[in-house]
């Protein structure tokens, strides 16, 4: 990429006040659809669905763990049963995601719970936890028709294909590498009310760009992201660049 052009202190700063109005405007649509998503209507979650935890098995009411919200970060995992052979880790473009997440004690200040869930033995997300240093929560859906029913595991054995709002015949022809046997991210959000459960919103593709924060720290310099979300490795994996 080339270096920006160099000019004076005036005029720098007479175009930056010129993008700062085209920010204020995408500022106020953002704030706009952040409206409209609190007011999305909810469905309740009748079905039971069972993960298990480094303490062992849980319900979906359980993880709450006592608070209102309760948002799911759909983690994506490698191993045969998502199309990837002779892998047993989790995905590197959800590594990079979860990279960014920050303490979780002001979401909790909020009401709020944020754990992983992923389609894998538990055994195996403890020593990639591990790996990568993290404390956050983060629960086996293996056994259960969680990830089918939110339509972030694909198999048409079990639901329709299904993924971001598409069907079958729209990934065909806009994202072929979604297909039984594979997995894709994503973000589901629930509510608590007494003993019950609501759905109140999913996202997935370019709908998770705002939880990417290495991606919004970027984006302030002149050379931007530098690289799609898919080409980051795990941080791991910088000791030759670093």
């Amino acid at each position: 990429m080339d270096s920006p052009q160099v000019v004076s202190p005036e005029e720098w700063r007479a175009a930056r006040t010129r993008l700062l109005a085209r920010e204020k405007e995408v500022t106020h649509a953002r704030d706009a659809v952040d409206a409209a998503r609190r007011e999305l209507p909810m469905t309740e979650v009748t079905k039971d669905y069972t993960f298990t935890g480094p303490a062992g098995q849980v319900t979906l009411p359980g993880l709450f763990d006592g608070r209102g919200q309760l948002i799911t970060y759909h983690f994506m995992w490698r191993h045969e049963q998502s199309g990837f052979p002779g892998e047993d880790q989790g995905c590197p473009t959800c590594s990079f995601l979860v990279d960014s997440i920050g303490n979780l004690s002001h979401l909790h200040a909020c009401d709020t719970t944020l754990v992983l869930v992923s389609r894998a033995p538990i055994a195996s997300i403890e020593r990639f936890k591990k790996r990568m240093g993290w404390q956050l929560p983060w629960y086996s859906s293996a056994g259960s028709d969680f990830n089918y029913d939110f339509h972030v595991s694909f198999d048409e054995a079990k639901a329709p294909l299904e993924y971001n709002y598409k069907d079958k015949e729209t990934l065909e022809r806009e994202a072929p590498y979604i297909r039984s046997g594979t997995d894709g991210p994503g973000v589901s959000v629930f509510l608590r009310a007494d003993d019950r459960v609501f759905h109140t919103y999913s996202a997935y593709e370019r709908g998770l760009d705002s939880l990417l924060g290495t991606y919004r720290w970027l984006e302030l310099t002149p050379l931007g992201r530098q690289r799609h979300v898919t080409e980051f490795p795990y941080h791991d994996g910088y000791a030759d660049e670093s």
